[in-house]
């Protein structure tokens, strides 16, 4: 007689199909939940956004130049700022930066009504430019960069990434980024306010620093986030083995 040979177990419908891993099952979460989160830029609109929050500061710099009136460049900043609060609105985006933006034209006109000067429409945004890079530049001497907090905060993923030298580096960068730009904005805006080229240079001097600034500094940011993400994922990679 033949001895019986062991026979393999018959698999079931669907026994080929590997079970996915915790570890494997946590990275697909992970992976989900980054494609849903909303980066910084797109919470402003994305670049449309900041490109429209600076049609108030044109409309007024161009009416002042061509006609020389304090009363209708108010006027046309004001509508140019609920036009494009309710273009925003009309696209679906947020109502919070729609309003905020219409808010700050708003105070912008009521300082320059009443100081009676059109200097006085940006004096809100020279001050505002101060406290914005003092407000980044101690983030940084605290070893909490401010775009590194805001980055994580945003997408929900806690504050561990300050234990990364690479991490803490690269926001370390992408926040001096936005010091230098509010620190240069205030150091010249805020000469011109005082000399005798106010009335002439001050609003073209905005507009120059204003959103070709903010886009440099974004760009560095993206640079410095991308930078970070693929150092925090080769230092998992390389731990990874090292646990297994």
């Amino acid at each position: 007689m033949r001895p019986d040979l062991p026979t393999a177990p018959v698999a079931g419908p669907g026994a080929g199909a590997a079970e996915p891993t915790g570890d494997a099952g946590e990275v697909e979460e992970r992976e989900e939940r980054e494609e849903r989160a909303p980066t910084l830029l797109e919470q402003m609109g994305g670049v449309a956004g900041v490109i429209t929050s600076a049609v108030p500061v044109v409309v007024f710099v161009l009416v002042q130049a061509v006609f020389k009136n304090l009363v209708a460049s108010i006027v046309a900043a004001v509508a140019s700022a609920v036009a494009v609060a309710v273009w925003r609105l009309v696209r679906g985006e947020k109502v919070q930066p729609a309003l905020s933006g219409l808010f700050g034209v708003a105070v912008c006109a009521l300082i320059a009504w009443r100081t009676g000067e059109a200097k006085g429409f940006f004096l809100l945004g020279i001050w505002t430019s101060l406290i914005y890079g003092g407000v980044f530049l101690v983030s940084v001497l605290a070893r909490r960069p401010l775009v590194g907090v805001l980055w994580h905060l945003v997408n929900g993923d806690g504050q561990g990434w300050r234990r990364s030298p690479a991490l803490l580096r690269a926001y370390d960068l992408a926040t001096l980024a936005w010091v230098v730009v509010f620190g240069a904005r205030f150091v010249v805006q805020r000469w011109l306010y005082d000399s005798a080229y106010a009335e002439t240079w001050l609003g073209w001097v905005r507009l120059a620093m204003g959103v070709p600034l903010a886009l440099l500094a974004a760009a560095v940011t993206v640079w410095a986030i991308r930078r970070a993400t693929d150092a925090a994922k080769a230092g998992k990679a390389e731990a990874g083995p090292a646990t297994a």
